[in-house]
């Protein structure tokens, strides 16, 4: 097997002893089996992990309550010393290697790719002799129901009303104060490997050869994935990485992506905005058929628009509009929002959401996303079908009769409807690019009463939208403050990059929204969105900043702006939603939203520099 790759990897210093203190949100490897992830903290301890699938219960959720949440920890026994942890090279199999003063280690875990959902987790030991100990402390149903723990010959069987799990391994255990408990010693070349099947009953022997034969096959399974993209630019192994955090996050019998794997980890320490992001966007899942279809993933892309289409096929008729803005990865629609009591949060930061309210918004924007997309795939990927055709001319005129409505807007707000100028853009991008699409195919479209009011939302941004005295286009009509979503005016061509109103609002924006190269969404204080407390910047809105610069013909700033974005990445390339004060991760994580806006940016910078 190829040498790990050493420019990605994190060197920190973390006590075992300090085991009751909460990760930094960034310190934290991702693995996954196209179904689900488990989060991999850099001192051992598996602190989050849903299965069978993304929005299922967690069994593993130490991130959101230290005591109550359960963990899965492996770690040497005298202090874990220097940690570094990485990937190896184009691949999602994680690597966390403990240098102490006994000795040097690695961990290895991952999720082979199959039809049995195994979490295995091989330790092996490079020199020196080395002591670990292993604490196996699974909390069934967000920590809501009973275990009842066996111990056998080749492991333990963890069970619950709701789920059954199997630890197999040739290590000793033994029944701690919660789950079980082991300790085992390694010499120079010796290994040891923990196999958590879901849905098992028994646990079976594990030797480590065949394990290693497992990482082999799911080394290969990814590093054969990424071979099929075209991209070749200055950026490669970020981009490469992102690729990676986006097909984790793809749910594979859906080909559907969640917009986090996470819930509730907070865009403020100790405030309440704290959402469930294990759900699937359309507007997401839109953006991710742009960004994969650039990359050449065309498998991945037609996944993406068969989910799509099948959305858009349900609803035709209902009155509340044809899409939900969100689905569970399944299609379905249901997604009740629940607040867990029982847990204290990330550092605090109550409350602990499952479900989303927001799922019933309106959000006008989301039919743009959707369309263009849909164009993008007809031009780019396989031609639209009849079918697929009459669905989506039945949306467009949804959007002709609705799109002048107050909506809740991109942000998901929940201080009250508004005229969102974004929402105007796109649902202008929803019927232009539906034209588009049939003048180039000859599809049968009422195309005067289309274009008429295309023109129509049009001239209505430009009057209402446009605050002269602002010399920029606000976040909703009749107020002044600013919104990063309309950096993507000129991103989805409603306006040109050049233009003198664009160019003005982009100076604005730069003086009031921008922090060296971090973007906020927009002021909270100067527009209330009915929420409490403060947030950090947005990182999909710095990348959406980097790529509108570049458009304007302000390459060499917005490569700069780029480059200092990629600092915010952490030791493994991963993004959260938020970045804060102090330049830490905040918000649910790896989030999807930011590694898409990034490979659009890097693809979009590339073609301005030249190859």
């Amino acid at each position: 097997m190829a040498d790990v790759d050493r420019r990605s990897f994190s060197a920190v210093d973390l006590s075992f002893s300090a085991e009751a203190a909460y990760l930094p949100i960034a310190e934290h490897g991702v693995v996954g089996d196209l179904r689900t992830v488990a989060l991999v903290g850099t001192d051992g301890t598996i602190d989050w992990y849903c299965c069978p699938r993304f929005d299922s219960p967690s069994v593993f959720g130490a991130i959101l309550d230290k005591n109550r949440g359960g963990r899965y920890r492996i770690a040497p026994t005298l202090g874990i010393g220097t940690v570094k942890q990485l990937y190896f090279p184009d691949t999602n199999v994680l690597i966390t290697r403990f240098l102490t003063p006994a000795g040097v280690a690695e961990l290895e875990d991952f999720m082979p790719i199959g039809d049995r959902q195994r979490l295995i987790r091989r330790v092996l030991c490079v020199r020196g002799e080395m002591t670990f100990r292993v604490e196996v402390d699974p909390r069934f149903d967000y920590g809501r129901v009973d275990t009842e723990t066996a111990l056998h010959e080749h492991g333990a069987v963890f069970r619950s009303p709701v789920l059954t799990l199997a630890l197999s391994t040739s290590v000793e255990l033994r029944s701690g104060e919660n789950g079980v408990v082991g300790e085992f010693t390694l010499a120079p070349g010796d290994s040891e490997s923990f196999v958590l099947e879901t849905g098992s009953e028994m646990p079976s022997p594990a030797p480590s050869d065949d394990m290693r034969g497992e990482l082999e096959d799911t080394v290969e399974f990814w590093r054969r994935w990424l071979a099929q993209t075209r991209y070749r630019g200055r950026w490669r192994e970020t981009v490469h990485r992102s690729a990676l955090v986006l097909k984790l996050l793809t749910f594979q019998q859906s080909g559907a992506m969640v917009a986090a794997p996470t819930t509730s980890l907070p865009e403020q320490i100790g405030g309440g905005r704290n959402w469930d992001y294990r759900y699937t966007w359309i507007r997401d899942t839109a953006f991710s058929l742009y960004a994969l279809l650039r990359l050449g993933f065309t498998d991945e892309a037609a996944g993406f628009m068969d989910w799509l289409t099948d959305r858009f096929r349900e609803r035709v008729g209902d009155e509340s509009g044809p899409l939900q803005i969100m689905y569970a990865v399944d299609g379905s629609a249901e997604l009740p929002e629940e607040i867990l009591d029982q847990f204290e949060g990330y550092r605090g930061s109550k409350p602990v959401r499952i479900g989303n309210g927001a799922a019933n918004q309106l959000q006008l924007d989301i039919y743009g996303e959707l369309i263009d997309s849909v164009y993008l795939f007809n031009k780019y990927g396989t031609p639209i079908s009849h079918g697929a055709w009459s669905d989506l001319a039945r949306i467009v005129e949804w959007v002709c009769e609705n799109w002048d409505q107050a909506d809740e807007g991109i942000w998901e707000t929940r201080g009250g409807q508004q005229h969102f100028t974004f929402s105007r853009v796109m649902s202008w991008v929803a019927v232009e690019r539906a034209i588009r699409m049939a003048r180039q195919r000859g599809l049968p479209a009422d195309l005067v009463r289309w274009m008429g009011v295309r023109d129509q939302i049009y001239r209505q941004v430009l009057e209402r939208g446009w605050n002269a005295e602002r010399g920029a286009f606000v976040q909703h009509y009749d107020t002044g403050v600013l919104d990063a979503s309309l950096l993507l005016m000129p991103l989805t061509k409603f306006m040109a990059p050049t233009d003198p109103l664009w160019l003005s609002t982009l100076d604005v924006m730069s003086n009031e929204l921008v922090s060296d190269s971090l973007v906020y969404r927009y002021n909270v204080e100067a527009s209330p969105d009915g929420l409490k407390g403060d947030e950090g910047t947005f990182s999909i809105c710095s990348f959406w900043y980097v790529e509108a610069l570049a458009r304007a013909g302000h390459v060499d700033e917005a490569r700069l702006a780029f480059e200092k974005m990629l600092t915010y990445a952490n030791h493994v390339g991963l993004y959260s939603e938020e970045i804060g004060a102090t330049g830490e991760q905040l918000g649910n994580f790896p989030q999807a939203f930011t590694h898409l806006a990034l490979i659009s940016a890097a693809v979009n910078l590339d073609r301005q520099l030249g190859t």
